[in-house]
């Protein structure tokens, strides 16, 4: 089987110098370079070198970070697709990262079978999001009793309007409800998918094709 086929995108020097040396460790992973922030991977690829399939990517790096590259990506080459790699931990950071395109988020501290089995699954089925979210999250989403039709129409639209970046205060504005109503809709939809984050709510927008970023 063909390796699969890596960039590496981090301003670190010795992180990315080790990360490539353990992703390379593995027979099924081929890296074929290591850069320091998007605006080089935007020079790579213009140069019309071999692309890769995975992009590692940082998200705090100088000149072009990691949530322009991956909006770039998406727009000029949305085959290509991009596992956030960051200590960037905090709710507006992952959303942001996911609404431009990224199709998992790892934490720098993670396992390096974590960092194994997610590249395999971002390269088979397309996203990995199990790092930020729960097993019951997934458990929901891949029940296919939990479709569209499983939500009442202003809870879709609450949920729409969750995977952008409207504040709940300006989401209650839009709907033209009070904001305690737009936190009743939030509860109650935590506890019908059985997630307790914003994070959640959008991965199983994303996952259901309820909103496509």
């Amino acid at each position: 089987m063909k390796p699969i086929d890596i960039i590496i995108v981090d301003d670190h020097l010795l992180f990315s110098q080790a990360l490539n040396g353990l992703v390379s460790n593995f027979k099924e992973f081929n890296v074929l370079t290591v850069l320091v922030n998007g605006k080089e991977l935007v020079n790579y690829l213009s140069q019309k070198k071999q692309k890769p399939q995975i992009v590692l990517m940082d998200i705090q790096m100088p000149i072009m970070n990691g949530i322009e590259t991956t909006k770039w990506l998406k727009e000029n080459y949305p085959e290509i697709k991009v596992l956030a790699l960051s200590m960037e931990c905090d709710e507006s950071t992952i959303l942001a990262m996911l609404r431009a395109g990224a199709k998992g988020y790892l934490l720098k501290d993670i396992h390096p079978d974590i960092l194994y089995h997610a590249i395999n699954e971002v390269n088979t089925k397309g996203f990995y999001y199990t790092e930020i979210v729960t097993n019951s999250l997934l458990n929901t989403i891949d029940n296919p009793n939990n479709k569209e039709t499983f939500l009442k129409e202003r809870e879709l639209e609450f949920l729409k309007l969750t995977c952008t970046e409207n504040t709940y205060k300006q989401i209650a504005d839009i709907m033209c409800l009070s904001p305690k109503t737009i936190e009743n809709y939030r509860e109650a939809l935590f506890a019908k998918l059985n997630v307790k984050t914003r994070i959640g709510l959008v991965l199983f927008a994303i996952k259901e094709k309820i909103v496509i970023l």
